[in-house]
């Protein structure tokens, strides 16, 4: 597994570095234009500067050409996709089915075809890209610049830290990052520990709290670590280590540029080469300033300070592609106009789609349906479960979009559900690779061992799991010590638990079978509490009083 160092930012070319650094290097691995949708789609991504690339200071520009003076626009899949050799509907491919032994051959060619088009014709079918800027560049350069055989690129995106966990909103760009470091290219992930000061205006209706400065420098260590988890599960479980050249991944906090820079050379620097009419049309930017509230001058900075992280990642690391969510194309724009009128070079930003809740909420801390990356947060079994219950209707996208799943794999996962349903097989199988990417191969277990313990009473899974497991699965359960004493009874166990009222009431409460202990009901008080079965052998009971009411009972001294 590739190392994690601490040092500072290496300005003179190469993988780039901060507080915590991650740097996977595998042994021996060796105009102005318009954006294209690919498929439907939050998030930014950069690497060593070629010699001979323009390194003048902040305040120099190099001579706009011709082209760079043309309204930049944004380009479809669909097309980008017909250019590397496929038509792409908006999620996808969509086939007729065909009979077994043409499916084969068909699914044989498209594997070949995929790995001869590239890294873009393959998240295009995916449908894990969603619109490439500047269209004509794009379509013009991308698709061969991305090719396999070609020299790896750079590519980074951007994370604020507004809370102190990544969330399922933000596994698609980091997918987007994996994926371009499985096809051989360096990824960069940003914090913004500088940019979360002034809060990203794009797709909110008022102003985020300020975040003071300790709280945004804790959350961004937070974030760093997150990132770090979920880098090195795809390296240690998802990547086979002869499959070829895994690109670079480092971490960088964009408060290490932006907390140096002085305003005036800024303001004289990159201020003076981005537009005020471009910043203003911005539907972000139009809705704010609409509403009751207005828009702060520091929320309209931020795409300026988001397009400077791009400029720096361009000079410093070579850095050509941004990423983001379909809600940061602005941003992204803002970014190229940026990179182009200062340096003169070709850079391109791709977004990936929004995951939105069943009510087309965008899923996230501000709508508060976050599901967390973060243990503390949300469990492995949480995250399992939410995975697990999704519907028919999305489940083979979200296959696409959130697991390495080969497609051909995925089609037969979803012929096989068609001819059993009731088994859930493609939500269980997204739901164990999610699972195992986020919290690694431990926390795969984990979330099966809950399960099993919850919805099928099992007794052996509830032997195996920890206190933490437990915590986590019962997270209102109410945790008691006691004593074992000889011949106590469960009527003796639920009132030292204060899980039935004194008297009568509570003696029917279980006697009316209110009451289990590890899924299997009592409805005999009287009955003594006997090890192996109402104690387990971890030395824990689960006491279930009523449908909802949960008591974790460790016994001492036993």
């Amino acid at each position: 597994m590739g190392s994690v160092k601490n040092k500072e930012e290496n300005t003179s070319g190469g993988v780039p570095s901060t507080g915590s650094d991650i740097n996977y290097c595998p042994e021996n691995s060796g105009a102005k234009p318009t954006a294209a949708p690919l498929s439907p789609g939050p998030s930014r991504a950069a690497f060593p500067a070629r010699p001979g690339r323009f390194r003048g200071g902040p305040g120099a520009a190099a001579p706009p050409s011709r082209r760079s003076r043309r309204a930049p626009r944004t380009m479809a899949a669909p097309a980008l996709c017909r250019r590397c050799g496929r038509a792409a509907g908006p999620w996808g491919l969509r086939r007729a089915p065909l009979p077994p032994p043409l499916r084969r051959r068909a699914h044989e060619q498209a594997r070949r075809a995929r790995g001869a088009a590239g890294l873009l014709a393959a998240q295009c079918e995916r449908g894990l890209f969603q619109e490439v800027f500047p269209a004509q560049s794009a379509e013009e350069q991308l698709p061969a610049l991305l090719e396999p055989g070609r020299p790896p690129l750079a590519a980074y995106c951007g994370f604020d830290p507004t809370a102190d966990s990544l969330h399922v909103g933000h596994l698609l760009p980091v997918m987007a990052l994996l994926h371009f470091q499985r096809a051989g290219h360096d990824v960069i992930a940003v914090v913004g520990g500088a940019t979360a000061r002034l809060g990203d205006p794009s797709g909110r209706e008022r102003a985020r709290e300020p975040l003071p400065a300790g709280r945004v420098r804790a959350q961004a260590r937070a974030l760093r670590a997150g990132l770090e988890r979920l880098f090195g599960n795809h390296r240690e479980l998802f990547w086979e280590p002869g499959a070829g050249r895994l690109g670079r991944a480092a971490l960088l906090d964009n408060a290490r540029w932006l907390g140096r820079e002085p305003l005036l050379r800024f303001l004289g620097g990159a201020g003076g080469r981005l537009r005020m009419g471009t910043l203003l049309s911005r539907q972000s930017c139009q809705a704010r300033l609409r509403s009751a509230e207005g828009m702060s001058l520091a929320e309209f900075l931020y795409p300026a300070l988001q397009a400077y992280d791009f400029l720096h990642l361009h000079r410093q690391h070579g850095c050509r592609i941004q990423l983001g969510g379909h809600d940061q194309m602005g941003n992204i724009m803002s970014g190229y106009e940026l990179v182009t009128k200062m340096t003169g070079a070709e850079v391109f930003g791709i977004t990936v789609p929004l995951i939105t809740s069943t009510t087309g909420d965008k899923l996230g801390k501000t709508a508060g349906n976050a599901v967390w990356l973060n243990r503390e947060k949300t469990s492995p079994f949480e995250l399992y479960q939410f995975f697990v219950r999704q519907q028919d209707n999305v489940v083979e996208k979200y296959l696409k979009l959130f697991t390495f799943l080969p497609l051909e794999e995925i089609a037969h996962i979803m012929e096989m559900h068609a001819k059993e349903p009731e088994k859930w097989g493609p939500q269980k199988r997204l739901a164990a690779e999610v699972t195992k990417l986020v919290h690694g191969r431990e926390g795969l277990e984990s979330a099966k061992r809950c399960t099993k313990a919850l919805y099928y009473s099992s007794v052996e899974a509830l032997e195996e799991m920890s206190d933490q497991e437990l915590q986590e699965l019962f997270r209102q359960a109410t945790s008691a010590e006691l004593l074992l004493e000889p011949g106590m009874t469960v009527l003796d166990l639920c009132r030292k638990a204060n899980a039935i009222p004194d008297g009568p009431s509570g003696y029917r409460k279980i006697t009316d079978g209110g009451v289990s202990i590890n899924g299997n009901r009592v409805t005999n008080p009287e009955t003594v509490l006997i090890l192996g079965q109402h104690i387990l052998k971890n030395g824990v009971s689960l006491l279930r009083v009523g449908k909802k009411n949960y008591y974790i009972i460790k016994w001492l001294q036993l």
